[in-house]
C-alpha cells in the first residue's frame, strides 16, 4: 500500500463552494486511490514551516515520498505568489515536499503576465511526468507556458454529467426552489428582482449560504419573509437537495452540484468566469444582464444538456492506470 497525497482547497477556505469541488475530486479519484492510504494537505494554508524541511523529518519524507500528490481544483494558480494570501501557501522554502504534484481540475485566478519568481515556483512543485488537468483553455496555455503538459478535462465537479446522467434531470419546473446570493458580486436590483420572481412563482423557497457574508446580503434585501435558510455545510444543502425542488442563484458550484444531484439548474451568470464555463459547457446559465427573462425562463422545459469531453477526462485518469510514465506522451497525443 502506497502514500497517496491529497491538497485540499477546502481547508481554510471561506467559501463551500471548496467544499463541493474537494468532494467532486475525491469521488472522482476513488478510482486511483481506493488501494492507497490517502494523506491530506491544505493548500490555503503553510503545508510545512521551513525548518521542517530543512530538518528533514520521518513525518515530511512521507508526504514527499508520496506516489502521487494530487492538488484539487478551484482558482488555485495565480500570476503572483508574492501575493499576501496566495491560495496555494508554498514558498521557496517550504514546497520540496511537494515536488512532482499534479493538478485536478484546476484553474487560473485574473491576470495575463506570470511573475518569474511565481513561474520559477510552479516549475519546481509541478510535476514535470504527468499531464495536469485543467479546468479551461486560458489555464492550459498557462500551464503549457511553463513547459508543462495539461489537458483541458473542465471541473471535476462536471465529470459526472454524462450524457445519460444528464437525461434524468426534469425539465419542468418543480413547486420548491433553492437559490443562492454572491454577496462580494452583489447587484440589489438584480438580486431583489430575483427573490421577488420567486416568491412569485414557488411554494417554498430556501436560501442556501455558500459565503458567510452571503447571509448578511440576504439581509439586506425586501420581501424575504417566509424564505427558509439552509446552513451553510455540504449535508444540509444535500438534505435540500434531495426532495423535488429547483436551483435557481448566482453561485456557480452551488448550481452544479445541484445538477449532480439530478435537479433543474438555472445559474444566474455573474462574472467571466461563469459565463465562460456556462458557454463552454451547454450549462443552463440566465445572464444577469437578462434577468427580466427569468420568470419565462421558470416555466420553460429546459433540456440539460452538459456538453464533456469524456475522452480527455479518461486519457488524464488513464496515465494513472498505467503507471509506465513513458506511455503518458502518447495518451497526451492521441487527446488532443
Amino acid at each position: 500500500m502506497d502514500n497517496i497525497v491529497l491538497l485540499d482547497t477546502s481547508v481554510g477556505s471561506l467559501n463551500k463552494g471548496d467544499d463541493i469541488i474537494m468532494k467532486c475530486v475525491r469521488e472522482h479519484l476513488t478510482e486511483i486511490t481506493k488501494e492507497d492510504y490517502v494523506l491530506t494537505l491544505p493548500t490555503h494554508l503553510a503545508p510545512f514551516h521551513w525548518y521542517q524541511v530543512v530538518r528533514g523529518s520521518n513525518r515530511v519524507k512521507l508526504y514527499s515520498n508520496a506516489k502521487y500528490k494530487f492538488v484539487g481544483g478551484s482558482n488555485l494558480l495565480t500570476m503572483d505568489m508574492l501575493t499576501h494570501f496566495p491560495q496555494w501557501n508554498i514558498n521557496l522554502f517550504n514546497y520540496q515536499p511537494l515536488k512532482g504534484s499534479i493538478l485536478v481540475g484546476v484553474g487560473a485566478g485574473k491576470g495575463t503576465k506570470i511573475k518569474r519568481y511565481t513561474k520559477m515556483l510552479y516549475k519546481k512543485v509541478l510535476s514535470h511526468d504527468y499531464m495536469h488537468s485543467v479546468r479551461d483553455e486560458r489555464t492550459k496555455s498557462f500551464v503549457e507556458d511553463m513547459g508543462l503538459k495539461a489537458i483541458n478535462t473542465g471541473c471535476a465537479t462536471l465529470w459526472s454529467l454524462t450524457p445519460d446522467f444528464c437525461l434524468q434531470i426534469p425539465k419542468h419546473k418543480a413547486t420548491s426552489v433553492v437559490f443562492t446570493l454572491t454577496f462580494h458580486a452583489r447587484h440589489k436590483e438584480s438580486d431583489q428582482l430575483l427573490i421577488n420572481v420567486l416568491q412569485k412563482n414557488y411554494e417554498k423557497i430556501y436560501f442556501w449560504i455558500q459565503d458567510k457574508e452571503d447571509l448578511h446580503y440576504f439581509h439586506t434585501l425586501d420581501n424575504i419573509e417566509g424564505i427558509q435558510i439552509v446552513s451553510p455545510t455540504l449535508a444540509a444543502y444535500e438534505k435540500i437537495l434531495s426532495q423535488d425542488i429547483d436551483y435557481i442563484g448566482t453561485r456557480l458550484h452551488g448550481g452544479i452540484y445541484a445538477m449532480r444531484h439530478k435537479k433543474r439548474a438555472i445559474i444566474i451568470g455573474i462574472d467571466e468566469r461563469a459565463r465562460g464555463m456556462g458557454e463552454t459547457y451547454n450549462l443552463n446559465q440566465l445572464d444577469r444582464r437578462e434577468m427580466s427573462q427569468l420568470e419565462t425562463t421558470i416555466h420553460s422545459a429546459i433540456t440539460t444538456d452538459v456538453k464533456l469531453d469524456l475522452k480527455r477526462i479518461n486519457t488524464w485518469l488513464q496515465q494513472f492506470r498505467q503507471v509506465n510514465t513513458s506511455d503518458i506522451e502518447l495518451l497526451f497525443r492521441g487527446a488532443q
